[in-house]
C-alpha cells in the first residue's frame, strides 16, 4: 500500500460523512496517474504555491496602496490568513483540511494590482468585463504553465470561483451562489472573516480610525481586539454549523448581524476614505493608461502569438502593483539619454 493509499484511508475513517474525500474528487480536465505519497488536494495546494501568480500576490494591494510601513497586509497575507481561519474551522468540523487549503490559497490568484481597484477600472474597458474570482479561475486552467494551466480538481476550481460574495449577501442558501463543498463554503465564509478584521486593523494603523470609532455592538458581540474578534467569529462557524440538520456552513444571527454591520462600516468610512480615494484614483488612471496605450501599440506587450483583449487581461491582472507602475513610468515619464561620442 502506498503513502497516498493509507493517507486516503485515513481520511475515509476520520472526515465526516459529509466532507469531500480525495480519492472520490470529479477529477481533472486532464486526466493524471495517481502521487504515490500525496493526495489529489495536496497536488492542487503545491501547484499553486509553486505558482509564479501565487508569488506575485506579495506585490499587490489588499487595500492600503503602497503604505509607508512594512505590516499592512498585501494579497499575499490576505490569502495566508483566509487559509489559517479555514483551516482552523475545517479541522474543528472534521472537514477537508487538504481542499480548504489549496482553494484558500488559489482563490485570489487571479487578483489586480491596486486591489478592488484595478478590478473596477478592468471591468469597464473590458468587453467581457472583469471579476477577480473568474480571473482566478482563468488563471490556473489557461494562464499559468505557459497556457498549459495547472490542471486542479474540479473541487478546487469551483471553489475558487464562487468564493467571492463582493457586497452580497454573506450567507445564502441559493445554491447557485455557493460552491458544491462544504470545504468551499468555509473558504467562502472565511475570506469575509478574514478581510473584515485585518482591513479594520490596518484602517486603525493608518490612523483613518480610531479604537473609539469601532461600532460598539463590534466590541459587544465580537469583541475589542483583532485576536478576539477573529476568535468569536470562528467560535459562532463551529458551533453554529450543524452539517446533520443542514448541509451549510453557518454563523449565529448575533455574529452575522454584527459581521454585516463592520462590511458597511468599513466600506463607509475606510475604502471609501479620501486619504485611501485618492490614491486609487491614480492608480486607476494608470492602468487605463497602460491599457489604451497597449490596445493601440500591442507589440510594446512584449506578448506572444496572437493578440487578443482577453491576453491584454491577463496581462494587466497579472501586474504587481510595483511593475505596473515601473511599465507606466517607463512608458509616459520622459526618461534620461544620452548621444554616445
Amino acid at each position: 500500500m502506498t503513502p497516498r493509499e493509507r493517507a486516503e484511508q485515513r481520511e475515509d475513517r476520520f472526515l465526516h460523512p459529509m466532507a469531500t474525500r480525495s480519492a472520490a474528487t470529479r477529477g481533472r480536465e486532464r486526466p493524471e496517474d495517481r502521487c504515490t505519497v500525496r493526495m489529489e488536494f495536496q497536488r492542487d495546494r503545491d501547484r499553486i504555491v509553486h505558482s509564479k501568480s501565487f508569488r506575485r500576490l506579495s506585490r499587490k494591494t489588499q487595500v492600503f496602496l503602497n503604505p509607508d510601513g512594512d505590516h499592512y497586509r498585501t494579497r499575499m497575507t490576505h490569502t495566508l490568513e483566509v487559509t489559517q481561519i479555514a483551516r482552523t474551522i475545517a479541522r474543528a468540523l472534521h472537514l477537508n483540511e487538504d481542499l480548504v487549503e489549496a482553494i484558500a490559497l488559489g482563490h485570489d490568484l487571479g487578483h489586480t494590482p491596486f486591489g478592488h481597484s484595478g478590478e473596477a477600472v478592468l471591468n469597464k474597458v473590458s468587453r467581457n468585463g472583469f471579476h477577480h474570482a473568474v480571473q482566478s479561475l482563468r488563471v490556473v486552467e489557461h494562464v499559468e504553465s505557459g497556457g498549459e494551466g495547472l490542471n486542479l480538481t474540479w473541487e478546487v476550481r469551483d471553489g475558487i470561483l464562487r468564493h467571492t460574495k463582493g457586497k452580497g449577501p454573506i450567507l445564502t442558501r441559493n445554491p447557485d451562489a455557493l460552491p458544491a463543498t462544504l470545504e468551499g463554503q468555509i473558504v467562502r465564509l472565511s475570506d469575509i472573516l478574514a478581510y473584515v478584521n485585518h482591513d479594520l486593523e490596518d484602517a486603525l494603523r493608518a490612523n483613518l480610525l480610531s479604537e473609539a470609532d469601532i461600532p460598539p455592538e463590534v466590541v459587544r458581540h465580537l469583541g475589542a481586539t483583532h485576536r478576539e474578534r477573529i476568535g468569536n467569529l470562528i467560535l459562532s462557524v463551529i458551533e453554529s454549523t450543524d452539517l446533520e440538520r443542514e448541509p451549510i456552513v453557518l454563523l449565529s444571527d448575533a455574529a452575522h448581524e454584527t459581521l454585516v454591520l463592520l462590511r458597511n462600516y468599513l466600506y463607509e468610512h475606510c475604502y471609501d476614505h479620501p486619504t485611501v480615494r485618492v490614491e486609487f484614483e491614480k492608480a486607476e488612471r494608470l492602468l487605463r493608461d497602460l491599457w489604451t496605450i497597449f490596445s493601440e501599440k500591442r507589440q510594446w506587450t512584449g506578448l506572444e502569438g496572437e493578440f487578443t483583449e482577453e491576453k491584454l487581461v491577463d496581462y494587466l491582472a497579472g501586474m504587481t502593483d510595483r511593475y505596473a507602475i515601473r511599465k507606466w513610468e517607463s512608458l509616459f515619464v520622459p526618461q534620461s539619454w544620452f548621444v554616445k561620442a
